[in-house]
């Protein structure tokens, strides 16, 4: 990598860019070079943090549970006036639950999918990359390119675009022209391709199963894709592709399943040889088992960067770490000139993005953005099956209703959070009663059995089901079936392959995210306000013939 490739895709600097990456290049110390390779996350608005941040003097961060907009890049206009480079300041812009503090619920691409509108899908990234541009963030972990294959899979579900490559195609590859055109660089993720394997990176290496002309036809496709259209960054994750190692190396053993984050020959010889990409490659997130759990960090620390990744992804105990890379310096593990190519493509991606200069503050439509994020929640819910004609719920027949409630769980947070969408139906007049697990009520005594799930498939998850034990709160309970007696639909708000554990429901629902936008637009389908979706952006029956009946 040297000064003058930023000068090709996808950088497309001019000679004034390129003299200011020189320039900040020169001036790096030792320690800082070192220290802009890590991208540290910042929780809030910590004053200890964010000392600990200027001390460090990172290269980049990602914000996590941040304040408005205007906080936001009051923040970051304090750090940069601390630090000897412009941040990269991340998110992961995915929609719903991740979506940031003060900005409109926009659907996930899993709803988005669903839609399958390209116009509403670069509509809704339009108003993402303004909402987040405008609290000070650049740079974008999305959008995800992986294939929801395997039903199981906790990781994929909601945050991908579906199980179609054309459909991921579509909307992925918009949903990242969008962003860039508005100024957050996307790091398309990830690689080399999550799907085809039912676990959780979070917590164990995965493994992209493919055979070569397979991976070409899928993940190869979309990756190209994204290269060709300009993609500024890939993040590379925990995930082995042993038939590509074993293309290469004879007996490869162990080997084969070592993860891309720390894998050469993922990094640079298909990533950055065969399919020609020259932008920044982030690592995923380093805390993550899909890396812990093949070594310890002292050794693959160093090996992030030494296998091709430009970027750090977090760090716990960032003088241990760099202590990790001295040392790894110091032996020859990693070598000076593959630290300076690194810094000379995080540089080129600040100067691509124009931070080097003085940028104006999107003005956001806060009031317009809410509203069309309302007018395309409505158009996803997506009515997968009602045999038995339950819907559109009247008053008359359906006054009296009973919930249960498997809450809405987000892995961030300590405790659930509440649905509600039980109080809209009491504001349309209903009586409704939210099942508790030391009642005694007797479902024959309701006019309609409502079953609500928010389950969003959110990391560290490992395996996504539908617990019915946990659901009723009773062992006897948890084996009841009020169906026939009792008009009964489900709703999914989050995981849309609970059939497989209640293939029978009569009435299904997949909403896909758990905003309490999404809740309302389901409530307007339930009453018959707005006609219900009918595209599948995956197979919700999970092959099972029965679970449409």
């Amino acid at each position: 990598m040297t000064f003058d490739d930023l000068a090709g895709a996808p950088y497309n600097l001019d000679a004034y860019d390129i003299q200011w990456v020189r320039e900040i290049l020169a001036g790096l110390s030792e320690d800082d070079r070192l220290s802009q390779l890590f991208n540290l996350v910042l929780f809030g608005n910590d004053p200890v943090e964010i000392d600990r941040i200027m001390r460090f003097r990172p290269g980049s961060i990602t914000r996590f549970g941040g304040a408005d907009a205007e906080t936001e890049r009051a923040l970051v206009a304090r750090l940069n006036a601390a630090l000897p480079v412009p941040l990269l300041v991340s998110a992961d812009l995915e929609g719903s639950r991740l979506s940031l503090a003060d900005a409109a619920e926009m659907p996930n691409p899993l709803g988005l999918a669903a839609l399958d509108d390209v116009q509403a899908t670069e509509e809704v990234s339009r108003i993402m990359a303004q909402e987040a541009r405008a609290a000070g963030i650049n740079w974008s972990f999305t959008p995800v390119l992986d294939i929801n294959a395997v039903f199981r899979s906790p990781i994929v579900a909601t945050r991908g675009f579906g199980s179609d490559v054309a459909t991921i195609e579509r909307h992925a590859i918009r949903q990242m022209e969008v962003f860039q055109r508005h100024g957050v660089a996307s790091a398309v993720k990830h690689w080399p391709g999550e799907g085809f394997d039912d676990r959780d990176q979070h917590l164990v290496t995965t493994i992209n199963p493919l055979d070569l002309k397979s991976w070409e036809d899928s993940f190869g496709r979309l990756y190209r894709r994204a290269i060709d259209a300009g993609v500024l960054s890939v993040m590379s994750a925990h995930i082995a592709f042993p038939a590509f190692v074993r293309s290469l190396v004879d007996d490869a053993g162990q080997e084969a399943f070592r993860p891309a984050s720390i894998n050469r020959l993922l990094n640079e010889e298909l990533l950055r040889k065969r399919l020609g990409f020259n932008g920044v490659i982030v690592s995923d997130a380093t805390p993550m088992a899909g890396l812990g759990s093949w070594s310890k960090r002292s050794e693959h620390l160093p090996e992030i960067i030494a296998s091709g990744c430009d970027v750090i992804l977090f760090s716990d105990d960032w003088e241990a770490d760099v202590a990790y890379l001295k040392a790894a310096l110091a032996d020859g593990r990693l070598t000076a000139a593959r630290i300076e190519a690194a810094l000379i493509r995080q540089l080129g991606l600040k100067a691509a993005l124009g931070l080097h200069k003085q940028q104006a503050v999107p003005t956001v439509d806060r009031a317009g953005n809410a509203a069309f994020a309302q007018s395309v929640a409505h158009r996803i819910p997506t009515l997968v099956k009602d045999v038995r004609d339950t819907l559109p719920l009247k008053l008359q027949q359906h006054r009296r209703i009973l919930v249960f409630s498997g809450d809405i769980v987000i892995p961030f947070l300590r405790q659930p959070l509440q649905f509600a969408l039980p109080e809209m139906l009491r504001q349309e007049g209903f009586e409704v009663t939210v099942h508790a697990p030391d009642s005694d009520l007797d479902a024959r005594d309701f006019d309609l059995v409502l079953y609500l799930l928010g389950d969003e498939t959110l990391l560290t998850r490992g395996r996504v089901f539908l617990d019915w034990l946990k659901l009723t709160g009773s062992f006897g309970e948890a084996m009841r079936r009020h169906w026939h007696e009792v008009p009964t639909a489900m709703i999914s708000f989050g995981y849309p392959y609970l059939l497989y554990d209640a293939p029978q429901v009569p009435t299904y629902i997949n909403a896909y995210s758990t905003t309490e936008t999404m809740q309302r637009a389901v409530v307007d389908a339930l009453l018959g306000r707005v006609a219900w979706n009918r595209n599948n952006p995956v197979d919700p029956f999970c092959g099972l013939d029965d679970a449409r009946f």
